[in-house]
């Protein structure tokens, strides 16, 4: 770049990945910073499943959430429910994701393998950073809440995402767990905008 006479500044948490596909398991697990670009379009599925395009689903992304709150689009945080035993994955402004059993935040943390690499012959060591395996047991398998509306509630002064369930075919589980899809159709998360990010 330096002899293009470009000027390079290094900012760590800055990144390029080259991958294409589904990028969920990439953004679920966005590292907290902001994102800067998402490209090329021509070679990722739509990120929200059921819109006509590409295009349209980042419109979807434009018209709510990154017009509210640009610098949290993306910005994962990790809880628990003690009670059902879920782990419950919040990727701010696009996904929820509702896992049984209890997970580490060290594993919610590593990208899921939704997506691929460029190299076809490279397997998952290819990556500069760790991700984890799909998971095979239907049990393990997340269910997935999009961003269906975002807004700005100015009396509490919060923004409010509400997210539903994408409803894909999930094979029965054996575990003695409550079924996360009969108990959740849609989530409702309000955060207050951080200035400082």
């Amino acid at each position: 770049m330096a002899k293009l006479s470009v000027p390079l500044t290094r900012h760590s948490g800055f990144h390029q990945y080259d991958v294409y596909s589904d990028l969920l398991g990439l953004l679920t697990a966005h590292p907290v910073v902001p994102l800067v670009t998402l490209h090329p379009l021509d070679v990722v599925q739509p990120v929200f499943p059921g819109t006509p395009s590409r295009a349209a689903a980042l419109c979807h992304l434009f018209d709510g959430p990154i017009w509210l709150d640009s610098t949290a689009i993306f910005q994962q945080s990790i809880c628990y429910d003690a009670d059902h035993l879920w782990t419950i994955s919040i990727s701010w402004g696009f996904v929820v994701q509702m896992v049984r059993g209890v997970m580490s935040p060290r594993e919610m943390e590593m990208p899921m393998r939704t997506f691929l690499n460029w190299y076809h012959y490279a397997d998952y060591t290819a990556y500069p950073f760790n991700t984890r395996h799909m998971a095979r047991s239907p049990c393990q398998r997340p269910f997935v809440y999009h961003l269906s509306s975002a807004r700005y509630d100015a009396t509490r002064c919060t923004t409010i995402t509400v997210y539903e369930r994408h409803h894909e075919v999930h094979l029965a589980c054996h575990w003695k767990m409550d079924d996360l899809s009969a108990f959740v159709d849609c989530i409702v998360v309000s955060k207050k905008p951080d200035p400082s990010l």
